[in-house]
């Protein structure tokens, strides 16, 4: 009796088809792992895993790995800068320094040249040690920052060293302060807006956040990941999006001699 030749798309075969590095744009209101799981649906592939969370409130690039060839690249693609736009609201702290959080603390917010902006940017920039928010995910026995935060049982962790290598001003107002920020692997973000507001004087939390590059991938180049919502385009959308994963160890090779 012959046997049946199987389909070429069928099994293994049709998963190594689909292995490959996908940058997303993170819509708002999801979080990093939603985004996991819903690429891991889609695909049939149960090794996914992304080269820096965003948090559900930020927007942007977040590159997601599908494929074990792919994840073990992870470490690799985690080194390159990330760069952002996050809004800066003034005069508001909250305990988790982002929009998400409670209030604890409102100040009234004095008038600020463009002069004392630059000034307090200015010392920013360049090499320093930064404290991880006791709302992270960093991990202290095993388990999350924000397990122990949510649970009031306090935890610092030692100051960790960043590198800010751009620090901008895009726009403000009375009541905001939108930056450009390039920096190094795990910078928050959200902690450099609260220690900003510290520095002008009235607090600040973070607004808004959106990633517009994170290493060598660029939000122009992403695939709108609110279209991964819909069944019938979520694989074609994928697969048009799709970086093999020889070709991301060549722009890593190539990243290097740059100083990626």
């Amino acid at each position: 009796m012959q046997k049946k030749n199987s389909s070429p798309l069928s099994g293994s075969s049709a998963a190594s088809r689909l292995e490959g590095v996908f940058p997303v744009c993170k819509p708002e209101g999801v979080s990093s792992f939603r985004m996991v799981q819903l690429v891991r649906r889609i695909l049939g592939i149960k090794k996914v895993g992304h080269t820096g969370t965003l948090d559900p409130f930020a927007t942007g690039v977040l590159v997601l790995c599908a494929g074990r060839p792919a994840t073990r690249l992870i470490p690799q693609l985690m080194e390159g800068d990330k760069e952002y736009e996050a809004t800066l609201q003034l005069g508001v702290i909250t305990d988790t320094q982002d929009p998400e959080g409670r209030v604890v603390e409102k100040r009234q917010v004095p008038e600020i040249a463009e002069r004392d902006i630059e000034q307090c940017l200015a010392l920013f920039r360049g090499e320093q040690m930064q404290t991880p928010p006791a709302y992270s995910a960093l991990k202290h026995k095993g388990k999350p920052l924000y397990y122990y935060a949510r649970r009031g049982i306090e935890v610092v962790k030692e100051p960790r060293l960043i590198i800010i290598k751009e620090l901008q001003c895009l726009a403000r107002d009375s009541e905001t302060v939108t930056l450009k920020v390039v920096c190094s692997k795990g910078t928050y973000i959200r902690t450099l807006a609260a220690d900003i507001g510290e520095f002008l004087g009235c607090g600040a939390h973070l607004r808004k956040l959106k990633r517009t590059r994170n290493g060598f991938f660029s939000l122009g180049k992403t695939l709108p990941g609110e279209e991964l919502f819909t069944g019938e385009t979520g694989r074609s959308l994928l697969n048009s999006h799709r970086i093999p994963v020889e070709t991301v160890k060549e722009l890593l090779a190539g990243s290097r001699e740059n100083n990626y």
